[in-house]
């Protein structure tokens, strides 16, 4: 079954707005298809080809003069000579959505397109399935719980792959290659075990000195590991709200994954029923909500910054991002059995920021929503409507 990815009406609107479109994500995330399939009118290049890229990179003009108007340029990155040579056709050209760039390895491309195309171009990122697009393709489970372990990758509904064997694959394939293109790492195990150590992590304070030493690595390796896993679209990491309220708050960022799928694979979790009994359960939960609201503002192009909150003495908010000058704050709970105490966090913060607050909601893992006096209760399966 097709699924209708939500961000092809943002890329509609912005092809009469600007000359390149740049659209970038995770390896395998179904940019190509997409492109091919909502964009029938333009032709596609596929720099990966070597005779493609040896066009592109060693006659500049004339590849230019072939491909001149209406042009995917996938895996973009591959050339970066090419990047200068668009930012002269583009300006003399002047013409809107002339040029579509996709590329999977982002410290490339984004290099090349602020070096080259900075106010020419609009900037998009294209993700796994978000809740929207499982339900316009029939995959979502009614089973928060069989959708966290088999995670949202295209490929494993559109050719009916076993997720352990998807993830292990991927792993290998496309995060390992990355990683050796961008830094030359050479010690593919240390980098395997820190991987699996980040995943352990989620929803923890990120702590380089204790993943550093657990993983027999220097502390300056630990972050730029970190930053690859970011780049590659695997992790993300959440950073603290900068209100303190004359509190003495957390000022490190919280690590999550982009894709609970390969999280649990990462975390040996082959059965949905796994996930019920294990101990990062709740944290488990948590990334699973939190990174449906990052899909959600990337493939909507809502342009919203999220944060969470906590001060030393534990008081925390779960997730926390700003419509208006107001604040709205989430809680989340991996629980169907709501108790009055599960709402404490979000009224300790409320009355430190006063009139400041826009809406306070809580998610859980069960099927029903409810309006409390202490804040919204949210289904997992309706985070959509939020």
């Amino acid at each position: 079954m097709s699924v209708k990815r939500t961000i092809k009406k943002e890329l509609d609107f912005y092809c009469e707005k600007y000359p390149v479109l740049a659209i970038t994500g995770p390896r395998q995330s179904g940019k190509t298809t997409f492109l091919k399939e909502e964009f029938p009118n333009y032709r596609y290049v596929n720099l990966e080809n070597p005779d493609i890229r040896n066009f592109a990179e060693f006659d500049t003009k004339n590849f230019l003069l072939e491909y001149d108007q209406y042009v995917i340029l996938d895996e973009v990155q591959r050339v970066p000579t090419l990047f200068s040579y668009l930012q002269a056709k583009v300006d003399e050209d002047k013409i809107m959505g002339q040029y579509i760039l996709s590329g999977s390895q982002n410290f490339h491309l984004m290099q090349n397109i602020s070096q080259s195309l900075a106010g020419r171009v609009a900037l998009f990122k294209l993700f796994p399935f978000d809740f929207s697009e499982m339900q316009s393709g029939g995959f979502l489970s009614d089973d928060y719980a069989v959708n966290l372990q088999r995670g949202f990758y295209p490929a494993i509904f559109d050719r009916n792959i076993p997720p352990k064997t998807f993830y292990s694959n991927y792993i290998q394939t496309y995060v390992e290659r990355d990683l050796t293109e961008i830094l030359n790492v050479k010690d593919l195990k240390s980098f395997r075990n820190f991987v699996s150590l980040c995943a352990s992590r989620v929803g923890q304070l990120l702590n380089l000195n204790s993943l550093a030493n657990e993983c027999g690595i220097s502390q300056p390796t630990a972050k730029s590991w970190i930053s690859v896993l970011e780049s590659s679209y695997i992790i993300f990491l959440l950073q603290p709200h900068h209100s303190n309220f004359n509190k003495r708050i957390t000022k490190s960022p919280k690590l999550y994954f982009y894709d609970p799928g390969l999280l649990s694979f990462l975390l040996k979790l082959n059965d949905p029923k796994d996930l019920l009994l294990h101990p990062l359960k709740g944290s488990l939960f948590e990334n699973f909500v939190i990174a449906e609201f990052i899909k959600n503002n990337y493939h909507q192009n809502l342009n919203r910054d999220f944060w969470f909150w906590r001060d030393v003495q534990g008081h925390e908010v779960d997730l926390i991002w700003q419509d208006t000058p107001k604040l709205n704050i989430l809680e989340i709970k991996a629980t169907q059995t709501i108790m009055t105490d599960m709402f404490k966090g979000l009224t300790y913060f409320e009355n430190l920021a006063g009139d400041s607050i826009q809406s306070k909601t809580l998610i859980h893992t069960g099927d029903f929503s409810q309006k409390r006096e202490l804040g919204n209760l949210v289904s997992w399966e309706k985070i959509d409507e939020i």
